[in-house]
């Protein structure tokens, strides 16, 4: 598998906008295989909330331990990269914040408020942590209006170890059901990391509970070791299985589906 060099201007003046306006993309903290790809199209998905999160996943590339103040100008900051860039489609996303009373709620809702005013024709996906599915929580993102609503089950149920403990299998279906109950217009997504170890009917078992969650888009990509990650890659999935999957998902009724071996979450679904 090959991932394309990045090209063109485009990419420099997405690097260069980012670092003008102090802001942080997931793409280089999670070490995303897809940077000069997404860049060089004028794309990036925005983190949130700081660098350092409150929880430790096995898995994840991203700082974690004790978070950094909450930065309250940091949502026009990236309204104005959002306007600067010409962005038609906006993914945020954040680390997890179990310190902050309302989780980083608000901060997602200032996020939003903030592009709405500055560049109101681009549409927007969050992706968020499971805000342990406080109802007052995610009642605030969604009332702000995303597009798109995400929060990722990671992986099957037998292998969510690899998550820091506060985060579960059914913590993340029942922060998915609550957004569902809360707006049944919203479109859902998640996603799940292949080559963990999992078995076919165990993935099929998932698409399965997410689907009865009321999620309509999943996105299903290799998981790949980051640097100095202590997680091994149990699997190399062939193409051809992340292709079979992607007739299941669509077969148990999901609207979109993304699967391949270098896809991502944060993919836009728009």
């Amino acid at each position: 598998m090959k991932v394309r060099a990045s090209t063109g201007d485009v990419f420099p003046k997405v690097r260069e906008t980012l670092r003008s306006c102090g802001l942080r993309t997931i793409c280089d903290s999670a070490h995303c295989p897809n940077l000069g790809y997404c860049w060089s199209l004028g794309h990036a998905t925005f983190l949130i909330l700081g660098r350092t999160c409150t929880r430790s996943c096995a898995f994840c590339a991203v700082d974690h331990g004790v978070p950094e103040p909450l930065d309250r100008e940091e949502p026009m900051r990236i309204a104005s990269a959002v306007a600067e860039l010409g962005l038609k489609h906006v993914v945020i996303t954040s680390v997890t914040r179990d310190d902050l009373p309302d989780q980083g709620a608000g901060q997602y809702r200032a996020v939003v408020d903030a592009i709405h005013s500055e560049h109101p024709s681009a549409s927007i996906e969050l992706l968020i942590p499971d805000m342990r599915a406080s109802e007052d929580d995610l009642r605030s993102i969604v009332e702000s209006g995303p597009d798109v609503l995400g929060h990722n089950i990671e992986t099957v149920r037998r292998l969510q170890d690899i998550r820091d403990p506060r985060s579960t299998y059914e913590g993340t279906l029942e922060t998915l059901r609550t957004i569902r109950r809360l707006d049944p217009y919203m479109v859902t997504k998640s996603s799940l990391m292949l080559g963990l170890g999992e078995r076919y009917d165990e993935v099929i078992e998932t698409l399965g509970d997410l689907r009865k969650a009321g999620t309509e888009t999943v996105v299903m990509g290799q998981y790949l070791r980051p640097r100095n990650g202590l997680l091994e890659v149990h699997e190399y999935v062939h193409p051809e299985i992340f292709q079979r999957l992607s007739k299941e998902a669509q077969d148990l009724g999901f609207r979109h589906v993304a699967s391949g071996p270098l896809m991502r979450s944060s993919f836009p679904t728009l």
